[in-house]
């Protein structure tokens, strides 16, 4: 009984609940051909079968109860589709058709949520599907829910658009822009030939100048390679009692300094090729140096360190003892107040002023040779350094502060050799011996691995990076220098290339 209210039970009268007309249950023929709205009620529906089914249910012998019919509400009348429209939309032009479905009030309602008119929806929806005995007509599609992959956006093709904002006008998501990962070349792109490079952990025979020169000590000869030109130039060559064991660059990139197995340290000017001092403090072997403008700081396996000012003609030094064991690795920091750090094989990193003769921090915890030795270029204070193969690990720590316990302690698993902070990223490269002869390539300060480099058979003993920072060589007793492209370059250097790239194309030999 959908749509009708039970009236009277004597006559068995029925009131429509959209129309109001009252239908009779003998002939179920309407009292009032009219609604309210102005259509005629459709004469199907005097139909039988509802007579025979509800008298069906009166006659039955069965024990159920009269069924009660629920007290119908009073709905809105119903709208006629035509109401509101004035003649000129009603009877279309013969040029210019109106078209009354398109109108949205007449094929549905734009709020979801307006409880009126979702009463006047129902009700015409129901009134109309009472009256038709075919087919209900198809509804019309305006504002019909569709599917979100058939409104996905297709893929942009456009691949200068800049916009993070999708095209399609029904889906303004704002996709979030994926962070690419820097590709690392895991091979090298130039190796040089080095005969008679040396195996041994306590040296360093590579560094790289300002002026984008590569020197290499072999046995008892300086060889000086041009990146620009690839030329390869012998500076000098010792007597055959000596042979060099460390070498370093002034700041400038125009002298050079170069220390000896008999504890000589020579300057030379690479313009005149000529040797401008000669410095004879040590008594055994120079295994590493560093400048500091016009200052030079050398270690030897005397367990001493000497400071000289080269440009004072007076032979003038100070010494530094702080280690029980030799001196293998020194680095000064890049703050104005230059601090000095070296490492020794008694396992011990000193933390020396320019200004005192005794060392101002002294860290004890690693358990092996401390030569791998970097500053922070970023951040004041903070020095890294690496153990040998007993200790394996990179700790860091802060010499601004008085504490000696590291900030950080990271095992790699083999013997750290040599250290690199980038100045362009804040990332580490580290080379290593035994017993993995590998590169790897840090994040600071997650220390995430960014890449693992392989290819020397040797250890990897030496290290330094080329002026731009982004390439870097190292060396291995296998006789060879690897040239990497590691770094990015600095913001003003990313949009050219590197002026070493080029150059770098096949194997050659350092002499």
């Amino acid at each position: 009984f959908r749509g009708l209210s039970f009236k009277s039970s004597s006559d068995l009268q029925f009131e429509c609940l959209v129309c109001g007309a009252t239908y009779s249950m003998e002939n179920f023929s309407p009292q009032d051909n009219v609604d309210r709205s102005g259509r005629s009620c459709s004469p199907t529906r005097k139909s039988m079968t509802l007579s025979m089914g509800y008298l069906s249910r009166l006659n039955s012998p069965s024990k159920h109860k009269k069924p009660r019919l629920r007290k119908a509400k009073r709905l809105l009348p119903a709208q006629s589709p035509t109401a509101g429209f004035s003649p000129g939309k009603l009877y279309s032009d013969r040029l210019i058709p109106s078209r009354i479905e398109s109108n949205l009030a007449s094929n549905g309602e734009i709020s979801e949520n307006d409880p009126a008119t979702s009463l006047h929806r129902e009700a015409s929806t129901s009134s109309f599907e009472a009256s038709s005995p075919h087919k209900p007509v198809s509804k019309p599609r305006t504002l019909c829910f569709h599917s979100p992959k058939k409104l996905r956006s297709p893929a942009r093709c456009d691949p200068f658009a800049l916009s993070p904002v999708e095209r399609h006008p029904r889906l303004r998501l704002f996709s979030s822009p994926r962070r690419t990962m820097r590709k690392i070349a895991k091979s090298p792109f130039k190796v040089l030939d080095a005969p008679s490079l040396q195996d041994d952990f306590y040296l360093n025979l590579v560094d790289w100048s300002s002026q984008n020169t590569l020197a290499v000590g072999l046995k008892s000869s300086v060889y000086l390679w041009s990146a620009c030109t690839s030329k390869v130039t012998e500076l000098l060559e010792l007597p055959s009692n000596d042979t060099v064991t460390s070498v370093a660059w002034m700041e400038k990139g125009t002298q050079l300094a170069v220390g000896t197995q008999n504890g000589l340290v020579q300057i030379r000017d690479v313009l005149t090729n000529k040797k401008t001092r000669e410095l004879s403090y040590h008594q055994q072997r120079v295994g590493s140096l560093a400048w500091n403008g016009n200052s030079l700081a050398s270690g030897s396996r005397d367990r001493c360190v000497f400071l000289r000012d080269i440009r004072d003609p007076q032979d003038v030094s100070t010494k530094l003892r702080g280690h029980k064991q030799e001196v293998c690795g020194l680095k000064w920091s890049y703050d104005d107040d230059r601090q000095l750090a070296s490492g020794g094989n008694d396992n011990k990193l000193l933390i020396w002023s320019a200004k005192a003769s005794t060392p101002v921090l002294c860290y004890k915890d690693h358990t092996a040779a401390v030569k791998a030795i970097t500053w922070s270029p970023h951040q004041t204070g903070l020095l890294a350094s690496g153990g040998g193969t007993a200790d394996r690990c990179i700790r860091f720590w802060n010499t601004l502060s008085s504490s000696e316990t590291p900030l950080n302690c990271i095992d790699t698993g083999s013997q750290v050799c040599n250290l690199g902070w980038s100045k362009n990223v804040d990332e580490i490269i580290s080379t290593h011996g035994y017993s993995l002869n590998q590169i790897i390539v840090w994040k600071y300060s997650s220390m995430e691995k960014l890449a693992t480099l392989t290819g020397h058979t040797f250890r990897v003993l030496y290290l330094a990076t080329s002026p731009d920072g982004q390439t870097v060589v190292t060396g291995a007793g296998d006789e060879t220098l690897r040239f990497w492209s590691v770094f990015p370059g600095c913001k003003a250097q990313r949009s050219s290339q590197s002026g070493l790239r080029p150059k770098f194309r096949e194997i050659d030999n350092i002499r």
